[in-house]
């Protein structure tokens, strides 16, 4: 199972992170970009080659210290067919290196068209007989908001793909509670919480070697006490805790994620790595080891709080 992998990674790592890649073109190295548009020009292919080579350098620094990254698939798709490819190349890239790759797309539909989702990222495409991968991940981040409708499809993939995905549950922004923290009377308890009890549903189709199963969840670390409810109320159930480092979360609001073991949970970073380089003020050409030396430091951290991490028996 998908996850199961994710997990020794991390267990091998001794490091229960993930790094976002979300890029901009202000996060980059000016060098990276007068390269790419002198080759490429100053428009989408140009913008999207420079996005490459950032994500390839971040990847090379990175591939030793953390098991996995997470790009997020808007900041690809932003520069149309080009950035797509961009997306394409670094999931391929990551997994050449040994990552374990989660494409944050947070895809939400029904039928023919989650199947088509679940292929494209997860699966493969039928070309009249021929069997191709699109893009390849090991997993993805997905609304669950349409019910098992929109779920069911992924699974069927997961199965035969061994991959995963992250639901949605207790997201991280400001906003999130707006919905998810409304009470459903009949069950006296808050839409997240239904959400991660469908989640433990869910992934009874997709059991796992080590307790979890293919079915994650994404849970905040802006809300500690709300991780702390959710993971002794779902014990099959992974998390995906966004919101480490610039969204305010840090090492103890995540420590409620995890189990006994230290495992259950991988933390995500994306701004504080991405633009390490910018905030030690470092020169450009080192934008990789920057950002090296602060996902050592989310490293320790978290592991001075965990304490070790090892799998169940």
């Amino acid at each position: 199972m998908s996850l199961d992998r994710l997990m020794e990674g991390i267990m091998k790592k001794q490091n229960p992170t993930v790094a976002g890649l979300d890029p901009k073109l202000s996060y980059i190295p000016a060098h990276i970009k007068a390269e790419s548009f002198a080759q490429h020009g100053k428009n989408l292919e140009g913008a999207a080659a420079a996005l490459l080579a950032y994500n390839k350098g971040l990847i090379d620094a990175l591939c030793d210290i953390v098991p996995a990254v997470k790009p997020q698939a808007a900041y690809y798709e932003m520069y149309g067919w080009p950035g797509v490819k961009a997306l394409a190349e670094t999931i391929a890239y990551a997994k050449e290196k040994g990552l374990f790759v989660i494409t944050d797309g947070k895809r939400n539909d029904i039928g023919a068209t989650m199947e088509a989702y679940a292929a494209a990222h997860l699966g493969e495409t039928d070309v009249e007989g021929e069997s191709f991968t699109a893009f390849g991940a090991d997993a993805l981040t997905v609304n669950g908001y349409l019910g098992t409708d929109g779920i069911a499809p992924l699974l069927k993939v997961c199965a035969q793909k061994d991959a995963g995905i992250f639901v949605l549950a207790k997201t991280s922004n400001p906003s999130s509670g707006e919905f998810q923290d409304q009470m459903l009377h009949a069950m006296y308890e808050p839409l997240y919480r239904a959400m991660g009890n469908m989640c433990q549903i869910w992934g009874k189709e997709l059991p796992g070697r080590y307790g979890y199963t293919g079915v994650g969840a994404v849970v905040g670390a802006t809300y500690p006490k709300q991780l702390a409810e959710l993971r002794q109320a779902l014990p099959d159930t992974f998390f995906l805790v966004p919101g480490y480092g610039t969204q305010g979360g840090g090492a103890e609001d995540v420590a409620p994620a995890f189990d006994k073991f230290g495992g259950g949970a991988v933390v995500n970073s994306s701004r504080a790595i991405l633009c390490a380089w910018q905030k030690e003020n470092c020169e450009p050409a080192d934008y990789a080891g920057a950002a090296r030396r602060e996902a050592i430091r989310m490293r320790d951290a978290l592991m001075a709080r965990l304490g070790g991490i090892s799998l169940p028996v």
